[in-house]
């Protein structure tokens, strides 16, 4: 690895990992209240919210070809101090997330309803889990431009900034939700697609906040070309990045799909309590997360610099942090699910089922943590490949396979889809620690670092970039 070891001003973990984390806690606390909301109104609401938002959720990885890989690329550019190079990849991923955007926003919109019954949607679900994935088609392309900008502006270790930006996003959204869900005054009871008006609205509003903090605080004015043109050579690199990343994405995606199809073949009240026990999950695998999202940029800035001691030891400090706080959150949830669980439904038998679930959730977590914060390392590195491959021997056989013949054939229904989770989460995290700790991930980040001097016109065989 590179040497010696040197301070890391401005690139501290903790410093990026809290305004990731606020911005994942906005987003769960939306979601819990979005699925807590559609519970109030019936339990097959509430199943139809989760069903939709799954389905919207993959077809959102058709933007995560060019996005996984973006915030690496323009990050490494700016580690390695080329930043008109970073500027080129921001401005063409832009053109790529509005063709990409268009297209998730035509899929929901036109293939809403084969896609609820590839999922198994119950009967009574199906027509409420279809109106709502159509209702937030317009939000699906405003939330892929809104992606690429705020990756930029992490990039550029600006994540506070884009926090305010979700503040008021995600505050606006909540506003608007409860009267357009349920009525308020003159305006009518809409239902689900009231939240997804309001979720249309608010990233409107988001977007434009977006484009000031690029002009203002990036110097970056897109012009009309921008928004549709696909360079190639800008491109390029964030495809080597993204693809292999969306492809991860997409599996695990697939991959879970199944296991959701597997809990609505169980019925409406296991649907139900699948739904309501993920979004709880989604509290504990938020610090994981952001920690995770954070190594990504830090590591990426550092492998520019060709600081990849440096890269090493702050992968190895998020891994601590993360477990410590995974364990700690997961029991305390753990501990009050029966408490939890009553913000979503008052039927004792989904309480009982979903606590049973979050204790085996408990289990669940360490592994997760790994996979959370090693993934988004290797992508920072450069080596964006190694996941797929993981996924590939991990995600088919066991979070598909295993979670459907668990639950269904089997018998053991929501519990077997649990086991099934953890057995694919710690495998995962065993091979992901041997590809980290063995530094099978060096050579990935010498390549990408010999890319970037080229691209610079000042390649240099000699680089002190070298394993060690």
């Amino acid at each position: 690895m590179s040497a010696p070891s040197r301070p890391l001003p401005r690139l501290q973990l903790a410093s990026l990992a809290w305004p990731l984390m606020a911005e994942l806690g906005l987003a769960i606390v939306l979601g819990l209240l979005g699925t807590a909301w559609a519970g109030r109104i019936s339990d097959t609401d509430g199943g139809a919210f989760s069903l939709a938002t799954q389905v919207a959720a993959g077809l959102f990885l058709l933007f995560r070809v060019v996005g996984a890989g973006v915030g690496v690329v323009v990050t490494q550019h700016l580690g390695a101090g080329q930043r008109a190079a970073a500027d080129r990849v921001a401005l063409a991923v832009l053109g790529a997330s509005s063709w990409m955007g268009a297209g998730t926003a035509l899929l929901a919109l036109l293939c809403a309803t084969p896609l609820m019954r590839a999922l198994q949607a119950p009967a009574d679900v199906l027509p409420l889990a279809v109106g709502f994935l159509q209702a937030m088609a317009p939000a699906l392309l405003l939330d892929a431009w809104n992606a690429s900008m705020a990756s930029v502006m992490r990039a550029h270790l600006r994540a506070r900034d884009t926090l305010w930006v979700l503040l008021v996003m995600h505050g606006l959204h909540l506003v608007l939700a409860w009267p357009l869900m349920h009525g308020a005054g003159p305006l009518p009871a809409l239902g689900l697609p009231g939240f997804a008006l309001a979720l249309g609205l608010s990233r409107l509003v988001g977007m434009a906040l977006h484009l000031v903090l690029w002009r203002r605080v990036l110097g970056l004015r897109p012009r009309w070309a921008d928004w549709w043109r696909l360079p190639r050579r800008e491109l390029a690199a964030v495809l080597q990045i993204g693809a292999p990343g969306a492809a991860e994405s997409a599996l695990h995606r697939l991959c879970y799909t199944v296991s959701v199809a597997a809990a609505a073949q169980l019925g409406a009240a296991a649907l139900a309590t699948h739904a309501y026990v993920q979004q709880l999950q989604g509290v504990v695998v938020m610090a994981s997360l952001a920690l995770g999202f954070a190594a990504e940029i830090v590591v990426s800035h550092l492998v520019g610099a060709g600081r990849l001691r440096d890269a090493d030891r702050v992968v190895q400090l998020a891994l601590r942090r993360g477990l410590a706080i995974a364990l700690a959150v997961s029991v305390a949830v753990a501990l009050a699910a029966p408490w939890l669980l009553r913000w979503f439904t008052r039927d004792a038998a989904i309480i009982a089922a979903g606590t049973t679930l979050l204790w085996l959730a408990v289990v669940m977590e360490a592994g997760r943590t790994v996979n959370l914060v090693l993934v988004n390392a290797l992508r920072g590195a450069g080596d964006a490949g190694f996941p797929l491959r993981a996924g590939m021997i991990s995600m088919p056989p066991l979070l598909a396979g295993a979670a459907w013949v668990l639950a269904v054939p089997l018998g053991l229904g929501l519990p077997g889809l649990w086991l099934a989770y953890i057995a694919d989460e710690w495998l995962r995290a065993l091979l992901m620690w041997r590809r980290w700790s063995r530094q099978h991930w060096v050579p990935q980040a010498r390549s990408a670092r010999l890319r970037m001097r080229r691209t610079a016109g000042h390649a240099d065989p000699a680089s002190p970039v070298a394993a060690g």
